[in-house]
């Protein structure tokens, strides 16, 4: 594929007509008509219709576009980078994070790397659907226990556990018996907490009282007294070395790893690598008490 012809291309859909983009980019509106034009010929596509005043992509073009802009850019980023003879962070990174991540500890540090990066346009979605990364235009995405996906790589960055936790003054009931219990979704939750605690293993049937929306809720409503509760542990350390939650036992086998993920098929911009770069100073041992100390700092 001719790389000139697909930039032209984009200029064209990004300005949205050829007059618009020879005015944007002081090159000839013919040049342009005709590298778009080789374009479709050489993918036996048509990409643009062409009416009397209005010019639209057609579905084609509109993935073409979608799927391109931002490696073009990237490109662009990496040549200007080496021109100025270093590898500056800048532009904009799109980074789509979990709610609960994004509520403890995400405002704290999209602040840090912009003081440090400050040439680079963070801009930070709070998602906990799987986004599509290409589609939806995110440069990075962070995720808990993500699913297998061949078109995305990356690392995990902090790992977390599980616990059960209740107010003080609800005992913890014997092995196998029901307890009050505030959930984040009662279809979700299990018939019963498996968990490991001091004494040994033990199975508490839970009868869901509250459906929360948030963790941070669920929380609130289990210092409140209001019934038992499964959260991170580094959600709750602080309560727990405070005293106003007790710790009732680990859930048996529940870890939890959050990722930061990038699609493999785009180059890896100087953006990309300084977050990830900052991330893994921000959490060096990615521990639950990193992030407990992180969250309560």
């Amino acid at each position: 594929m001719d790389l000139l012809a697909l930039t032209d291309f984009n200029l064209v859909a990004r300005h949205g007509g050829f007059g618009k983009a020879a005015r944007a980019s002081g090159r000839p509106k013919a040049t342009l008509s005709r590298r778009v034009a080789e374009l479709e010929t050489s993918l036996g596509l048509r990409l643009l219709e062409r009416g009397a005043r209005t010019l639209q992509l057609t579905e084609e073009g509109r993935a073409l576009h979608e799927r391109t802009a931002t490696l073009l850019n990237d490109i662009d980023e990496a040549a200007a980078d080496i021109a100025a003879g270093g590898a500056t962070p800048r532009g904009r990174l799109r980074v789509s994070a979990p709610l609960l991540f994004s509520q403890t500890a995400m405002g704290k540090l999209a602040a840090e790397f912009a003081l440090k990066h400050p040439q680079v346009r963070l801009e930070v979605s709070t998602e906990d659907r799987p986004v599509d990364m290409v589609e939806e235009g995110y440069d990075l995405v962070i995720r808990v226990n993500p699913d297998p996906d061949e078109s995305l790589v990356g690392r995990v960055f902090l790992r977390d556990r599980l616990v059960v936790v209740a107010a003080p003054g609800l005992t913890r009931p014997a092995d196998g018996a029901p307890v009050a219990a505030i959930v984040r979704s009662a279809s979700a939750a299990p018939a019963a907490w498996r968990l490991r605690a001091a004494d040994g293993p033990v199975s508490i049937a839970i009868q869901p009282v509250l459906q929360l929306s948030s963790l941070l809720m669920v929380r609130d409503a289990a210092r409140a007294g209001a019934g038992a509760a499964m959260l991170p542990v580094s959600l709750v350390s602080h309560d727990l070395a405070a005293g106003t939650l007790r710790h009732w036992g680990d859930i048996d086998g529940a870890e939890i790893a959050l990722w930061t993920l990038y699609p493999s098929r785009r180059l890896l911009s100087t953006r990309v690598s300084a977050f990830l770069d900052f991330i893994r100073q921000a959490f060096p041992n990615g521990t639950p008490d990193e992030l407990a100390a992180y969250i309560t700092r």
